[in-house]
């Protein structure tokens, strides 16, 4: 085989990988302390013990909650395959009780091969659902309820959620009612007669530590030796890849890329596979710098490069104000500010008030700059109060990329930094 054509089967590998969730987190399961150990301990002892239990998968998007969920349901079929059944639901779907019962009487049918009734009320499906889970209890079956976008289903009269964890105070029934949300508080949200049946137990999915990040990366990033592809092949391509992760600039790379969502599923859209070089066959720092700045791209950063030397000026008397601490200010004060920097240092950069006041609109157009309120429609342009839209670091550094940038504008914002 070929070392392009080899590159090219590796390059589907790895986008393959990206995309399978299961297979990112299952280095994070080895612990006996990590969640998947955990939550999977909680449910095959519902399984095996023919017990109740409720639990809540509780952290931000993009976390891993639902990918550990069904690594852990996906093992556990295969330890248990006629002793479990899944029942899905999502808030963003079926956070109306009606339609939840419905759904869950359309799931238990199809799961156990019965005649579904459309026309069914909802005290019907609601009987349907305790009967079903009696029934799988005799039969030593667990019910698993996954219940995406939980705290969607705290909302309203919460009479799924007391149904569910009521059915599961009787001795027969034999389920579990998993929750899964982004909202930290979701328990709080709980009705008193709805919380005093839930078991309180909470698994928070916290983002990846460093140490976690390298070996994520280690894990999606490394080729099987045991595939189609060459073996020397893939031999030298994990030995440069370890080469790579010890680098203190690739690890600069990937914190910096971290910095503003360290979610593991924030990771996976780092496009850096996509840049490998199909020639060399192998994956090089390069690509990762390459790719860092066209996914995170600023579009504030873009407007900066495109804004004339007079809009410029505008914005560095804007962010002084600010560092000056007035609140609230208006085109006038900054005019006032631009004639005190002239005056200062006598720039050749000076213009009319009219040409000022075009390229402040300008500014507000292209959402530079705001009015602070909506409330002064009648009044003129020039005494309504306004504020920034960009950061000190974003102006600093558009500055700093913008070619014919006048100098004591730099110096300005150096000394205001």
């Amino acid at each position: 085989m070929g070392r392009e054509k080899a590159a090219k089967e590796a390059l589907n590998l790895l986008r393959g990988r990206l995309c399978d969730p299961t297979f990112v987190f299952k280095p994070l399961s080895d612990s006996p302390e990590s969640n998947y150990s955990k939550l999977k301990f909680i449910i095959s002892s519902s399984v095996t013990e023919a017990c109740n239990n409720s639990i809540l998968l509780l952290g931000p998007r993009g976390s891993g909650k639902i990918a550990v969920l069904e690594l852990v349901l996906k093992d556990l079929f295969l330890e248990y395959p006629d002793m479990i059944s899944v029942i899905r639901l999502s808030g963003l779907l079926h956070s109306d009780d009606n339609c939840a019962f419905k759904e869950i009487a359309r799931q238990l049918c199809v799961e156990h091969d019965l005649l579904f009734s459309k026309m069914a009320s909802f005290d019907d499906n609601s009987q349907f659902m305790i009967a079903m889970l009696r029934e799988c209890g005799l039969a030593h079956k667990t019910v698993i309820f996954v219940l995406d976008e939980f705290d969607l289903f705290a909302q309203g009269k919460q009479r799924l959620l007391y149904s569910l964890l009521d059915a599961m105070q009787s001795i027969t029934s034999q389920a579990v009612v998993i929750g899964v949300s982004c909202r930290l508080d979701a328990d709080q949200l709980l009705e008193k007669r709805v919380r005093s049946r839930f078991s309180h137990r909470k698994l928070m999915f916290l983002p990846p530590s460093k140490e976690d990040l390298q070996r994520l990366l280690g894990h999606i990033l490394s080729l099987p030796l045991d595939s189609t592809l060459p073996r020397d092949y893939a031999v030298e391509f994990n030995a440069k890849l370890q080469n790579m992760l010890a680098d203190e600039k690739f690890k600069q790379t990937i914190y910096t890329y971290m910095d503003s969502d360290a979610t593991v599923n924030h990771l996976l859209r780092f496009r850096a596979v996509s840049y490998m070089d199909l020639g060399s066959g192998f994956l090089a720092l390069e690509n990762f710098k390459t790719a860092l700045p066209n996914i995170q791209r600023q579009p504030k950063l873009e407007c900066i490069t495109d804004c004339s030397i007079l809009e410029l000026y505008i914005l560095v008397c804007m962010k002084r104000l600010e560092v000056k601490e007035q609140n609230s200010y208006n085109f006038n004060s900054v005019m006032t500010e631009y004639k005190s920097i002239h005056d200062t240092f006598q720039t050749s950069d000076y213009y009319a008030r009219n040409v000022c006041l075009r390229a402040f609109e300008h500014l507000q157009q292209r959402e530079l700059i705001s009015f602070t309120d909506n409330r002064g429609h009648n009044q003129s342009v020039e005494f309504r109060p306004v504020k920034l839209l960009i950061s000190s670091y974003e102006l600093q550094k558009g500055l700093k990329s913008y070619r014919s940038c006048p100098v004591i504008l730099l110096k300005l914002m150096d000394r205001e930094a």
